[in-house]
């Protein structure tokens, strides 16, 4: 049982035989009020108060914690967040990919603020005006992300009784949203004249996208043996993507295999690019830098040095000036570099005016709006995408769904006149 100590008096018996108390030699100094109890390791530990109050509402606050099994050791809570930071990171099950951006939002923006600091002592109003300031200079992307890593590590802590609650998920904490905004699909003239740009070589590229929905990574590891050209479906079963400058072969995103359909114009230009270009087996570690070798007759290769696609060159060499020749984006400017190279010359570069809209995305979402126009439905569209929830791709394309106006007007109208004609 817990007890309360007054610090600034001792008792002593006076000549009578009574015991009353007198101030001690710290009379005056410090905080007069002792909590005492005892830990469920049956060790006695302690804290000292002002008031009497505050120290007879702690001990007796620990008592009852031991009761309801919710006791926290009070040295517990002195661990930096940096320990359980760490340690989270070590014991998520994600893949390599995953794992390199959890580690650059904590080594970013995370430990910087909250790393060095006691776990106990971080709280609501902390987390709040730390997702303040992150959210002044980064998109609500980063912002999500790192909050995130700092929720998860402070669970951790609560999950290894070092705190009793996880102070990012307190009500008073407001994460920032993200503000919705309606994507716009490519004409067909748009995609058709960004297809015919294209080098013959890379053409398929543009045609998979628009003309089955697949990401790009799915496109540059999609393989012959994918392709199911009887049952008219194309079997998306890797991306290709890199990971701590090492490319690798892995399971598309959302760790899903799909089936999409396979359209005949698709299928003509895939038999097209086969004969000219005949696929032959190529092989990348599996899932991770160090994973068993994963041999498959990649469709799609380099120029140069009849490797795999890396997006980087894909990007700057191929696609970019396509979407110029197409009037996407205006022709690229020369800028030389700001400081010189190894030779000490400053090298001269092509840049582009672009953004994310002009990405190979948009292809994607060209897919979207033809299937959905089509009257192909949203889980199956979502399906086909390869969304984890039907929601966010209603979420992201409800806006493209055809109008229903006319058939609702219509169907009550003809129920309406049948029953006035009776």
């Amino acid at each position: 049982m817990g007890y309360t100590k007054d610090l600034w008096t001792r008792p002593e018996k006076s000549a009578e035989g009574k015991t009353k108390r007198v101030r001690n030699g710290r009379w005056g100094k410090g905080k007069r009020w002792l909590a005492c109890w005892t830990n469920t390791d049956g060790k006695e530990e302690s804290k000292a108060f002002r008031t009497r109050t505050a120290a007879d509402k702690h001990w007796q606050g620990k008592e009852t914690d031991k009761e309801r099994g919710e006791y926290i050791d009070s040295k517990a809570g002195d661990a930096l967040f940096a320990t359980f930071g760490k340690r989270w990171l070590g014991s998520r099950i994600v893949d390599p990919s995953s794992v390199i951006q959890y580690e650059s939002k904590y080594r970013l923006h995370v430990e910087p603020t909250f790393g060095k600091r006691k776990v106990s002592r971080i709280k609501p109003s902390d987390v709040q005006q730390w997702l303040r300031n992150l959210s002044e200079r980064f998109e609500v992307s980063t912002v999500l992300a790192s909050f995130l890593v700092l929720q998860g590590a402070l669970e951790l802590a609560v999950a290894d009784g070092a705190i009793k609650t996880n102070p990012a998920r307190s009500k008073a904490v407001q994460v920032p949203k993200r503000s919705p905004k309606e994507v716009e699909a490519w004409s067909d003239e748009r995609v058709f004249a960004v297809i015919d740009a294209h080098p013959e070589r890379y053409r398929l590229v543009p045609i998979l996208g628009a003309g089955c929905g697949l990401r790009e990574g799915e496109i540059f590891g999609l393989a012959e043996e994918d392709i199911d050209f009887d049952e008219k479906v194309i079997r998306v079963r890797r991306q290709l993507k890199k990971v701590n400058g090492t490319f690798i072969f892995s399971l598309p995103k959302n760790d899903r295999e799909r089936i999409v359909p396979l359209p005949d114009w698709v299928a003509g230009a895939i038999h097209d690019h086969v004969k000219v270009h005949p696929p032959r087996p190529y092989s990348l570690p599996w899932e991770k830098t160090t994973g068993k070798a994963h041999t498959c007759k990649l469709l799609l290769r380099w120029r140069t040095d009849d490797l795999h696609i890396r997006a980087r060159n894909f990007s700057e060499t191929v696609w970019k000036p396509a979407i110029v020749k197409a009037e996407v984006i205006p022709a690229p400017e020369k800028v030389k570099d700001e400081k010189p190279g190894k030779d000490g010359k400053r090298k001269t570069r092509v840049r582009y005016a672009t953004s994310r809209k002009e990405g190979t995305h948009q292809l994607r979402h060209f897919y979207a709006s033809v299937t959905l126009a089509e009257g192909v439905s949203i889980k199956e569209l979502a399906e086909y995408l390869g969304h984890h929830d039907p929601g966010f791709t209603l979420r992201t394309y409800a806006h493209m769904l055809p109008c229903s106006h006319e058939r609702a007007r219509k169907a009550i109208d003809n129920r309406m006149q049948l029953r006035l004609a009776a």
